[in-house]
């Protein structure tokens, strides 16, 4: 008997400040043309995408994509770790859209792009744990987690009011007058303790939209990437800032970078940290890597982060 496809969409409408929602016509259009099975399932609120791609995992749907920002994969992904026999894959509509870059597709779909996805070339990628958190792009430690911090009122709930304008004078103040803090880093092949400015671990190599932390990460390398950048003044914050965004600084003495596939960090005391952009707060971090954990579509004529 054939093994027919089964697909389920899982659309954050919120993503993108909406551009999720407004996706959704030209999604069942793309559909439509295909002639494929498919179920659209919208989301109603934090973690509801955890739900419906488990719900989609045991009601048997071979295919089972979001349709929205790196958030939205995160949550999609949670369920198919390990479930190989189920291909996933992300039509971005977030903001950012950092995990997108990993699989060699743009911030907005063309036709082009449409057709590329469904023709569903797939690659065996790597996922990142940390203290039982799984993360698709990566985490950070120090100052970019600290401009986060800013925006939340207590983990999960997210500070609306005074938007961009806002969140500017959080990166400016941050940068201004951010205290590293001492951190005891230890790899396999190293320990060291050192006041740390920002600490990136990470499948992905961009962040924040522009920001490539960890240049040289390659997505199903079985390796975490490892960018820790040192105590800096003032001067040297935004020097190495301003190389951030093509990804020259990894060359700077302040900066230690390697692959690892396993690491632990301590703090000693309660930080906060991101994964794939969503904000926590802990003391130490175990970080580790689930190599080819997922079946994922991916753009192979894109620049794409695989070694294939």
């Amino acid at each position: 008997m054939e093994n027919k496809e089964k697909w389920c969409f899982i659309v954050n409408p919120t993503a993108g400040a909406g551009f999720g929602k407004e996706l959704l016509p030209e999604l069942e259009k793309q559909l439509a043309n295909r002639s494929l099975d498919a179920t659209i399932l919208v989301t109603e609120r934090h973690d509801h995408a955890i739900e419906l791609s488990k719900q989609s995992l045991e009601n048997g749907c071979s295919h089972i994509i979001g349709v929205g920002g790196d958030g939205t994969m995160n949550e999609v992904a949670r369920p198919l770790i390990g479930q190989k026999q189920v291909t996933t894959g992300l039509i971005p509509a977030g903001t950012g859209n950092d995990f997108n870059q990993i699989l060699g597709f743009p911030d907005r779909f063309s036709q082009e792009h449409w057709d590329t996805f469904f023709q569903q070339s797939t690659i065996e990628m790597d996922v990142g744990k940390v203290n039982g958190l799984y993360f698709l792009n990566g985490i950070g430690l120090g100052f970019d987690a600290q401009v986060a911090s800013k925006n939340y009122v207590e983990p999960g709930e997210v500070v609306k009011s005074g938007g961009k304008s806002k969140y500017l004078w959080h990166i400016i103040s941050t940068l201004l007058f951010y205290k590293e803090g001492k951190a005891t880093i230890s790899s396999r092949d190293q320990k060291k303790e050192t006041d740390c400015f920002m600490n990136t671990i990470a499948i992905g190599r961009r962040f924040a939209g522009s920001f490539l932390l960890t240049p040289e990460a390659i997505a199903n390398d079985g390796l975490l990437d490892v960018c820790m950048i040192r105590k800096l003044n003032l001067l040297q914050r935004f020097k190495i800032l301003s190389m951030v965004p093509k990804g020259t600084h990894i060359a700077d003495r302040k900066v230690d970078y390697y692959q690892t596939d396993k690491i632990l960090v301590d703090f000693g005391k309660k930080v906060p940290f991101h994964v794939d952009g969503e904000l926590y707060f802990d003391t130490t971090f175990e970080v580790g890597i689930l190599p080819s954990a997922l079946n994922i579509i991916y753009n192979p004529e894109g620049e794409h982060f695989f070694n294939e």
